[in-house]
């Protein structure tokens, strides 16, 4: 018998006590009785589990089932409401930050920076934005209120960079240094490092509760489990993909699933944060790098950068749904969505280019001229209550 229906297809008289019992049984949609013989009997409901608690310090999900809940189109918390609406575009081999106004789709600033930018990093505050010069050995700060950028601070190998959810310290993702090196979040002073053995940390994202992150080790093929609060290693494995190179990682609207873009096994690693078993390869398209959410948290927006094409996944439907080309081809790498939730923004790598995507239809609304090697770029500002680092995960 199902419990909500109160249905019966059993034809044996029951004894009068266990069918009162059992009709008692069905009004309620919690009810776990089910009969098995005439001596069944109403079991007491097993009660739910509680969460675990979140890291501590970090500000409480807005929504258990959605833990992009606060990036809602034009939510824009007060920290961010009066910044202009910039697309800030590092160019790792002209070390200068293309700044774009994205309602004429015109670069309106050129910004000199250190060597090899590589990021644009919105700090968890949300009030500067770091770029990563990875080779320079610095973070150059710029401020969104005025697109000033101010005196670079020295930082060893900051391939890129992150923030944990209770704001507690920044992680600098030294990728050629083999380290994970926390800081303190506004002066970059190191506190802990934490070396690591696989090579190439470069891309990570945070459990629903922020106790822990999953990193991806671009150049061995490897991922790690990282305990936020103890700031060590806890679990390490090897993709099960011969020459895999993961890049981008971003955890499910549910909070429950990981996905890690790689671009040498052309598609995404479906990962169970948890348990940490070894992930399943969804196919996507040539060179899979970055992962981007939509404002509604319906979508996944995977840029395959050595196609030219962007992967559309459904999550509700677990599977992908889309697939856009971008006219004449290009390289779709590392970017962001608008804060109206319209454009998908994604730095040309290889072709000095910036492309804005109509996020209704695919199609291709401009396609603007910048440096050379342009990367992690950072649309700015962006709905949320604080940040997680890279080009702008916010929560």
């Amino acid at each position: 018998m199902h419990p909500t229906t109160c249905r019966t297809k059993r034809t044996t008289v029951l004894l009068a006590g266990v069918l009162l019992a059992l009709l008692g049984g069905c009004s309620s949609p919690t009810a776990t009785t089910q009969a098995h013989g005439t001596n069944a009997a109403a079991l007491p409901a097993e009660p739910e589990r509680a969460a675990p608690a979140g890291l501590p310090g970090m500000p409480p999900v807005l929504d258990p089932k959605d833990i992009y809940a606060a990036d809602r189109p034009n939510r824009l918390s007060a920290a961010v409401r009066g910044f202009p609406s910039r697309v800030y575009v590092p160019n790792t081999n002209s070390n200068t930050v293309s700044v774009i106004d994205p309602a004429t789709y015109k670069v309106v600033e050129t910004i000199q920076v250190g060597v090899q930018p590589q990021h644009v990093v919105p700090s968890w505050d949300m009030k500067t934005l770091w770029v990563n010069n990875n080779r320079g050995h610095t973070l150059t700060p710029i401020d969104p209120a005025t697109g000033i950028a101010g005196k670079p601070v020295n930082v060893h190998d900051p391939y890129n960079l992150y923030f944990t959810p209770n704001g507690k310290y920044a992680v600098v993702m030294a990728s050629l240094d083999r380290e994970l090196v926390f800081r303190d979040p506004h002066t970059m002073r190191p506190l802990k490092t934490t070396p690591v053995s696989c090579y190439g940390v470069n891309h990570a994202d945070f459990s629903a509760d922020g106790r822990y992150f999953i990193v991806s080790c671009e150049f061995s093929g490897e991922l790690l489990k990282v305990d936020t609060e103890k700031m060590e290693v806890v679990a390490q494995q090897k993709l099960p993909f011969d020459g895999a190179m993961p890049q981008d990682v971003k955890l499910s609207p549910d909070g429950k699933t990981f996905y890690i873009a790689d671009m040498m096994a052309h598609g995404m690693w479906v990962l169970n944060g948890e348990t940490f078993a070894t992930p399943a390869l969804l196919p996507t398209g040539k060179g899979a790098h970055g992962l981007y959410i939509s404002r509604d948290s319906k979508v996944m927006y995977i840029s395959n950068r050595g196609e030219g094409t962007v992967s559309v996944f459904d999550f509700a439907q677990n599977r992908l749904t889309k697939k856009w080309s971008l006219p004449g081809g290009g390289s779709p790498d590392m970017g962001g969505v608008s804060a109206n939730g319209k454009v998908l923004w994604l730095s040309g790598r290889y072709n000095a280019e910036v492309y804005a995507i109509d996020t209704a239809t695919g199609r291709l609304l401009a396609r603007i001229p910048v440096g050379a090697g342009p990367h992690g770029l950072a649309v700015y500002p962006q709905p949320g209550r604080y940040s997680l680092g890279h080009t702008g995960i916010f929560r």
